[in-house]
């Protein structure tokens, strides 16, 4: 067999073995699974995840995940937890303990400290019979037949089995809780979805001075001295009341000086768009710009902000919602 067909073969063995190890995890779901989330739910502090070697560092994706999606967690060496860290853990927490073997000396060592403490165990582990497994509150089965690893000792199909299994709590953990996207925007402010869904048209927009106006019975050429002044390429109209009647924009006025100059010294209101798309400014930011990119026939860069009394109080262009990300 030349490398490439060995290659390909023991790439496609290995995902085979992970995939039917992950598919086995279903038949665990069962009341001990239940009952488990359940306490997860009840905890009044946070949940301690706690692990060795490979499982540490799946351990520490579980904390993330549970801390990302509504759950207060973190992830404790359980090496250093024998040397003082044991102290971050309270009798209202709730400690995950991840083990294959459920042998793992570090692990095992630190069970009946945590026992004293007063702390719930929740063993991720591949035998029942472990110490690890009789020494907890409740048992998730991750143990696989056989690991993808042709010596049979890296753990690979374990690890899998083990991070998958952590998804299905994290993710019927968020399920009951009804957590949403704005939730999940919450703890991630610093990134693409938290600018979508946290970011508002108010937060945006141009207002105060910035904020292109003209009256109906401005001239065209005063309307497009204003838009050059404010650099928007729009400025909202006005009536004498003040309520917004409608839209001048540089195109506009491009398109009029094409056939004439007459025009300039005519009320805007008699070229303005009486009936452009606006948006309020509690709005999310995205919206702001699906509005903007669904226009028909063509996409517009300017939306006027406009709010309960017909009043313009603010303007967005597009390059505003680009420059913060929302995309």
């Amino acid at each position: 067999m030349s490398n490439a067909a060995e290659i390909k073969a023991k790439a496609i063995e290995t995902l085979d073995i992970e995939a039917k190890a992950v598919e086995k995890l279903k038949t665990r779901i069962d009341d001990e699974f239940v009952a488990a989330v359940e306490c997860i739910l009840a905890c009044k502090a946070r949940v301690v995840v706690t692990g060795m070697g490979k499982s540490g560092h799946i351990g520490r994706k579980i904390a993330a995940t549970l801390a990302s999606t509504g759950t207060p967690s973190f992830f404790m060496h359980p090496a250093e937890a024998f040397h003082g860290d044991l102290g971050m853990v309270t009798e209202d927490d709730v400690v995950i303990a991840i083990s294959n073997s459920g042998e793992s000396t570090e692990v095992v060592n630190i069970l009946p400290i945590i026992r004293r403490i007063g702390a719930t165990i929740i063993a991720m582990c591949g035998r029942p019979d472990s110490q690890l497994g009789k020494n907890s509150d409740y048992f998730i089965n991750i143990g696989v037949e056989r690991e993808a690893c042709p010596l049979g000792l890296a753990p690979t199909a374990s690890t899998t089995a083990t991070l998958a299994m952590g998804d299905a709590i994290a993710m019927a953990l968020m399920s009951v809780r009804n957590f949403t996207s704005q939730d999940f925007a919450l703890f991630h402010p610093g990134g693409a979805l938290g600018r979508r869904l946290l970011l508002k048209v108010s937060n945006v927009m141009h207002t105060g001075d910035e904020n292109p106006i003209v009256k109906a019975d401005t001239s065209a050429k005063d309307a497009l001295f204003t838009m050059t002044d404010k650099g928007l390429g729009a400025a909202s109209v006005v009536d004498e009341q003040g309520k917004f009647i409608g839209l001048v924009t540089d195109g506009i006025i491009r398109r009029a000086l094409a056939k004439d100059y007459s025009f300039l010294d005519e009320p805007v209101k008699n070229i303005m768009f009486t009936t452009p798309l606006t948006i309020s400014s509690d709005k999310l930011a995205a919206e702001a710009l699906s509005v903007m990119d669904k226009h028909k026939p063509r996409p517009v860069t300017v939306l006027p902000v406009v709010d309960g009394d017909r009043e313009p109080v603010g303007i967005v262009h597009l390059t505003d919602l680009l420059r913060q990300g929302v995309v």
